[in-house]
């Protein structure tokens, strides 16, 4: 589904810093060219995981429980769309659809995406806030030369740093 002014994207990965404790939740556009890392925490990582994987839990976990209550009352989720970034902030807005009509929910990012990837929703991003991700050429080249950094570093000759060697 093309929704004008949006960009489509699919979560293309999760990774855990172990810096922050926190969880990335990394979105990529439909080229391969861009990527929209989100922080968020490790219990709302965890939710978008065992959607991804379509995790049986002995349970409903919560997002089980909010699409089992949608899907008893038909109502479909039609979209999520991660709509700006705010003093580092991301805010999203989870569109329901109730008897052939849109309605707008705000919402964080995680519990939106969370609820996409269990109902196979489409997750959109403004372009506003996918420019303030990544460009992947841009990351390949910066991780390229940090490696050749490394590699130029391990050939220097210790004697080089005098007293400041380590």
């Amino acid at each position: 589904m093309k929704v004008e002014g949006l960009v489509p994207v699919r979560v293309w990965g999760l990774i855990f810093d172990p810096n922050t404790h926190h969880t990335i939740v990394v979105l990529l556009d439909p080229e391969g060219e861009r990527i929209l890392p989100i922080w968020i925490g490790a219990v709302e990582g965890n939710a978008i995981a065992l959607g991804i994987e379509k995790a049986k839990v002995p349970r409903p976990m919560t997002h089980d429980l909010l699409c089992n209550i949608l899907s008893t009352l038909k109502v479909e989720i039609s979209r999520i769309v991660i709509t700006e970034l705010k003093e580092e902030i991301f805010y999203a807005l989870i569109y329901l659809r109730i008897n052939g009509e849109d309605i707008a929910l705000d919402s964080r990012p995680s519990d939106a995406i969370a609820l996409a990837v269990r109902t196979g929703a489409p997750i959109y991003c403004t372009e506003e806030v996918l420019k303030a991700g990544e460009d992947l050429k841009t990351l390949r080249e910066r991780q390229a030369s940090g490696k050749e950094l490394d590699r130029l570093l391990k050939e220097l000759d210790p004697e080089i740093f005098g007293k400041y060697k380590m």
